[in-house]
């Protein structure tokens, strides 16, 4: 059985892409799953999705913990503990890392991953894409069994609902990461079974237990959500231009996460430690005084007045 597990962000195409991996197998005659896992969040939150597909019935389900290949499109993840992009990997695994840093780079940074192809984004066609679509193409070549028809057909089916010009692109751009790593085509091999009987047991924690007036509280503590830092989530940034803001705060108004606040000089400040990217303000506000600037621009900005300054 192939098992793939993809990794990246809202936004990104992931759910795509193991629908448009997965139905490819489906048309090669493997019996197939495909499902995205992720919550209630939005642009720029982890997420993952999964493609099971063997010979025979697949009676596995939930997530894969061993898998033969990672797909990894944004690799900003592999840098997140609690994202676990590489959980499970062994020295058969093949990880994919849609990246512009070289494979030398990144083996230097993560030396346990035995078998590793960068495929680099200036390699495809299609600017504008999401990252998920790359990822199916030079996924499906490194499983060797989904043929350049199938993947096509794939993503006309997946695709089907959008223009004609939309499904052109993306056609291109699988076809273009499929040649891309062409050179590791069938490098990725079909696990072995993984009997129930043989599946190892949760790393159950043993937690201590507090009198019902000690714990209850915290249940109930205010601000709690402030400690998790989810600005880390965020691809891009938006930025408020003074010179355009009017002071409407609509953008207070429409932020889903409360983190547009009003400042002494009644100008809107973004907390970019809990900003996720979701760029909701951008969107609406009525004056365009907020535009989205990609993270790294906004370090380069950030690097630059602090070059000036000194």
């Amino acid at each position: 059985m192939y098992r793939i597990r993809f990794h990246g962000r809202g936004g990104q195409g992931i759910k795509t892409a193991s629908r448009i991996l997965g139905t490819a197998l489906f048309l090669e005659g493997f019996e197939v799953q495909d499902a995205p896992r992720y919550g209630a969040e939005r642009r720029g939150a982890p997420i993952f999705a999964y493609v099971r597909a063997d010979d025979a019935p697949i009676h596995e389900r939930g997530v894969i913990h061993r898998p033969d290949l990672v797909v990894v499109a944004d690799d900003t993840l592999l840098t997140i503990t609690p994202a676990q992009v590489l959980e499970g990997i062994a020295s058969a695994s093949v990880v994919l890392i849609y990246s512009v840093r070289s494979e030398s780079w990144w083996r230097q940074q993560f030396p346990q991953i035995g078998q590793m192809v960068v495929l680099r984004p200036d390699r495809g066609t299609g600017v504008g894409l999401p990252a998920g679509i790359f990822c199916a193409g030079a996924a499906a070549a490194l499983l060797g069994t989904v043929s350049r028809e199938a993947l096509v057909k794939a993503v006309e089916e997946e695709l089907a609902a959008h223009d004609s010009a939309l499904v052109e692109s993306n056609r291109q751009a699988v076809l273009a990461a499929y040649e891309a790593v062409s050179v590791s085509h069938g490098m990725v091999h079909s696990g072995v079974p993984q009997p129930v009987a043989k599946t190892a047991a949760p790393a159950w924690i043993d937690v201590s237990r507090d009198a019902v007036d000690i714990a209850a509280p915290v249940i109930h503590a205010g601000t709690t959500s402030r400690l998790v830092k989810t600005g880390l989530w965020r691809t891009r940034r938006p930025v408020i231009d003074k010179e355009k803001c009017r002071r409407c705060l609509q953008c207070c108004a429409w932020c889903p996460e409360g983190g547009i606040l009003v400042g002494e000089d009644g100008f809107p400040m973004i907390d970019y430690e809990h900003c996720k990217g979701c760029l909701v303000c951008v969107a609406q506000c009525p004056f365009k005084a907020i535009r989205a600037i990609p993270e790294a621009q906004a370090k380069e900005e950030r690097d630059a007045q602090a070059s000036d300054r000194q």
